[in-house]
């Protein structure tokens, strides 16, 4: 049984770092996310209005929890360029415990105790 605490990855796509960025930095200050990598460079092939497109974009990953996703999703739909933004979650399975828990407290947000969560490796650089 979810009771929304699950740490969660999301896999996003812009069209610009511009763009990239400025969704990333949305999503980390409302505390939708605890962190978002921009990865630009990326070129994608996919079909869209019954043509094969290509185009670079940026690959954005969020760390988040479950519990946030959907509105993780709509913020990003409210600030995207495209029709359809990529936005799909992929639930973490394990790992660093201190990271896990990192990414918990800095998604709660500062009314239920969130915030500096203390020295968790430099996730913002």
């Amino acid at each position: 049984m979810s009771d929304g605490t699950e740490p969660t990855l999301i896999y996003m796509t812009a069209g610009s770092a511009g763009e990239a960025r400025r969704i990333g930095k949305a999503l980390v200050e409302a505390r939708l996310a605890a962190c978002v990598n921009l990865i630009e460079g990326m070129k994608s092939i996919y079909w869209w209005e019954g043509a094969v497109q290509e185009d670079a974009e940026v690959v954005m990953i969020a760390k988040t929890r479950a519990a946030l996703v959907e509105p993780l999703t709509a913020k990003v739909r409210e600030l995207h360029s495209d029709d359809c933004p990529c936005v799909v979650a992929v639930p973490i399975a394990g790992g660093n415990p201190a990271f896990l828990e990192w990414i918990a407290q800095e998604t709660r947000g500062p009314e239920s105790g969130g915030g500096d969560a203390g020295n968790v490796k430099g996730e913002a650089d």
